[in-house]
């Protein structure tokens, strides 16, 4: 239980990736059903992806090369100015990446830094190494609690005896809103407290649907 007496609920994001986005969103409909507090942590498709390269579709591969701008940025902003700008930036980048389609170019994350009330120096730690020790300590952290067959989102919620447990996903399109939303939260608080269960899965068949976002 967290110092405001919400049910903290620990979540790994890359901003990139469009299905922690969906996630994501659904989890802030969450707080505003139940009682809960969702606490922002990046992990990364770069850091996630780094030994097996070869094995990954070149548009895939392309794509990574992008990765590290936006969690170096995000990362430097909460080592500079706290844990609680995460979410809030995340908004502000996720909207432009996956809403708008912006792309993450620096002016993108630039704009996202200004609508987020962040410095606009932040922007220089795009290309540095500077915080990637603790990029690489924040994924490993969330990676850990789930094991390494699986990306992002990860989340971490209470299960039995009052005990995280962390799963990859929920995967979901659209984000569930209101009651639909709270359905699927109970739905997750009753898999985590089943002692040996590990996962639900099926082949996706739609991509993301961000026009209820």
């Amino acid at each position: 239980m967290s110092d405001n007496g919400r049910t903290p609920v620990d979540f790994w994001f890359d901003p990139l990736c469009p299905w922690a986005w969906m996630t994501s969103r659904w989890m802030l409909e969450v707080e505003k059903v139940r009682d809960v507090e969702v606490r922002w942590h990046v992990m990364s498709l770069a850091v996630l992806n780094e030994d097996r390269l070869d094995e990954l579709p070149e548009e895939y591969r392309e794509g990574l090369k992008d990765a590290w701008a936006p969690v170096r940025v995000v990362a430097a902003a909460r080592e500079l100015h706290g844990d609680e700008v995460v979410g809030p930036l995340y908004t502000a980048l996720g909207t432009r990446f996956h809403n708008e389609g912006r792309g993450s170019g620096r002016d993108t994350i630039a704009d996202a830094l200004k609508d987020a009330g962040l410095p606009a120096e932040l922007i220089d730690y795009a290309d540095r190494d500077t915080y990637d020790t603790e990029v690489r300590a924040s994924h490993q952290e969330g990676i850990e609690k789930v094991g390494q067959e699986v990306g992002t989102p990860v989340i971490a919620v209470p299960g039995a005896d009052g005990e995280q447990i962390a799963f990859f996903g929920p995967v979901v399109t659209p984000a569930p809103q209101g009651e639909a939303a709270a359905r699927l939260w109970d739905g997750t608080l009753l898999v985590a407290s089943t002692p040996g269960f590990f996962e639900i899965k099926r082949t996706r068949t739609a991509d993301p649907d961000f026009t209820n976002l």
